[in-house]
């Protein structure tokens, strides 16, 4: 898989090179590239923004840089994600989507976001996608691009070494992970439950589920059917 961004701050993506997503990049499981706006305009100051017209507190990202970097970057194969707090809600199930494409580009606003002809242009050149991480506001779209390459990253064969890890991780079948422990098998006055030292593979098994339920319905009872709650 091919994943780009296009950022006034490439460095935020030094992150990429460490623990298994550089190991993944040195095997060239993922490619990687961080494209930097300021390249694209050709004024002495390199001027990425300016004023909204209409008004309004902050400046805009001008439209003519991300036009000249999208000429560059993007295929029709591309899907181009704008990370906005306006867009929608990133989910596991957006990450195993994107994971089967061949070359994702996220665009990363700054200051009061990106011209909005810049994504319909980008529409008319492959397909657009306008993805939040979550319902707050960060500073820019670089740390949320971060995690979205994570969490879509980790999903590609080869990335994680043990892959059956990814079945029981919180949100693969629904619900939050269930707890976990390791030794030693008493720390501190507290114990490991007993049935997970019993050996009864059935009766662990039964036990995790009922705890991942449980703790879905006292953490995230949104994840949960009506009936289940």
């Amino acid at each position: 898989m091919r994943i780009d961004a296009v950022t006034i701050f490439p460095d935020y993506f030094s992150a990429l090179d460490l623990s298994l997503l550089g190991k993944a990049r040195e095997k060239s499981l993922i490619e990687f590239k961080a494209y930097d706006l300021r390249d694209y305009t050709h004024d002495k100051h390199r001027t990425v923004d300016d004023s909204p017209y209409g008004g309004g507190a902050g400046m805009l990202m001008k439209p003519e840089p991300w036009g000249e970097a999208f000429d560059e970057i993007l295929t029709p194969e591309t899907t181009v994600i704008f990370t906005s707090p306006a867009g929608e809600l990133f989910k596991q199930a957006t990450a195993e989507e994107l994971a089967s494409q061949k070359h994702i580009v996220f665009a990363c606003g700054r200051y009061e976001g990106i011209d909005q002809r810049v994504v319909d242009y980008a529409k008319t050149q492959c397909k657009v996608r306008m993805i939040s991480l979550g319902d707050y506001v960060l500073n820019g779209g670089e740390v949320a691009a971060i995690a979205m390459i994570e969490a879509i990253a980790r999903l590609i064969p080869g990335v994680i070494g043990n892959a059956e890890s990814l079945v029981e991780e919180s949100h693969s079948a629904g619900l939050l992970e269930y707890p976990s422990y390791t030794k030693p098998a008493s720390w501190r006055g507290l114990d490991v439950p007993e049935v997970l030292t019993s050996g009864n593979h059935a009766a662990i098994a039964a036990w995790r589920h009922e705890q991942a339920v449980e703790r879905t319905k006292a953490v995230r009872p949104d994840l949960l059917d009506p009936e289940s709650r």
